[in-house]
């Protein structure tokens, strides 16, 4: 079976390994453009040392593109980490379609940031989804679906990194293995649990410190690391990485403003909100890296009794 993959970054690049080290016959790699002056992709750069042919369109909205696709005479078009739109006339030239990873469980959180809203809303658990993708925004018959916990000590970083990521690959050998049996399921997703969100972004990661302990910490974590829950101290933001809620059981475990910082110390410093506390462990000031708070502490003169907000 001719295979195409088409994606991105690590995740393209560990599907494309993995097809290719158990012998399947991929016979080109599609990547996204890279921005001028960037380095080459790492799905690009994989595509390259096997002495595969790669191809960067711009749009793949323009017939000689999908000619371009068509002379390839593919079978399968594997879609890993695919941000551009992609429709119908590119996706149905290959003889048995194509087929993409999203990481939910589809339909819902359909959008571009399905790893993070379900951490900020509470979510127990999660997955990803293999799909038949169409004109829609993540709203193509479902091949297959894989299941994992949200605990309360994870964040997008472990979410992804330790599962999702692992699990997509083996998701997307699976699924190929499905067509090239001709078992490969075609399930409408039902409408009426579809659920839409959109980009988790700077604006959806300011931490209003007025709010009870869970949601803020469900928002640190499900923005670690990116985009990076966020305050403003002395005018400045402060991104915030790694805090643990301490909540409140009487008036003395609040015993503050809300956002005041009411104790520093060598291993960081301690913010109040509206049911407890949060000892902040793990930072990054505006113009820094991420370090240790304690580290940060050292230099950043900050008192007891300064607030974030």
């Amino acid at each position: 079976m001719r295979i195409v993959v088409h994606g991105q970054q690590a995740f393209g690049k560990a599907v494309l390994e993995a097809l290719l080290k158990r012998g399947d016959d991929v016979v080109a790699v599609y990547v996204a453009p890279e921005k001028e002056g960037a380095k080459a992709d790492p799905l690009k750069e994989a595509a390259l040392a096997a002495k595969l042919p790669v191809y960067q369109p711009v749009s793949y909205r323009k017939p000689e593109v999908w000619e371009e696709l068509r002379a390839l005479k593919p079978d399968l078009q594997v879609m890993a980490f695919v941000t551009l739109f992609v429709p119908e006339e590119f996706l149905n030239i290959p003889t048995k379609g194509s087929i993409q990873y999203h990481p939910s469980l589809l339909p819902k959180y359909r959008g571009p940031s399905a790893i993070n809203w379900p951490i900020i809303q509470g979510d127990t658990e999660t997955g990803l989804s293999i799909f038949w993708p169409d004109n829609g925004l993540d709203t193509g018959d479902v091949l297959l679906q894989k299941k994992t916990p949200i605990g309360p000590g994870d964040t997008l970083g472990t979410v992804y990194f330790d599962r999702l990521f692992p699990m997509g690959v083996e998701a997307m050998l699976e699924s190929v293995d499905l067509v090239k049996a001709g078992n490969a399921p075609r399930i409408k997703q039902d409408e009426s649990k579809a659920t839409y969100e959109g980009r988790c972004g700077p604006d959806n990661a300011h931490i209003d410190w007025g709010r009870p302990w869970q949601g803020i910490d469900r928002l640190i974590r499900g923005c670690n690391p990116a985009p990076g829950a966020w305050s403003t101290l002395a005018g400045k933001q402060l991104k915030i990485f790694d805090a643990k809620p301490i909540p409140a059981k009487d008036p003395k475990g609040i015993a503050g403003k809300m956002g005041e910082i009411v104790a520093a110390d060598s291993d960081g410093f301690t913010v109040v909100c509206a049911d407890g506390r949060f000892k902040v462990t793990r930072v990054q000031p505006a113009d820094g890296k991420k370090v240790e708070a304690g580290e940060w502490l050292k230099t950043a003169n900050v008192a007891t009794g300064t607030r974030l907000t």
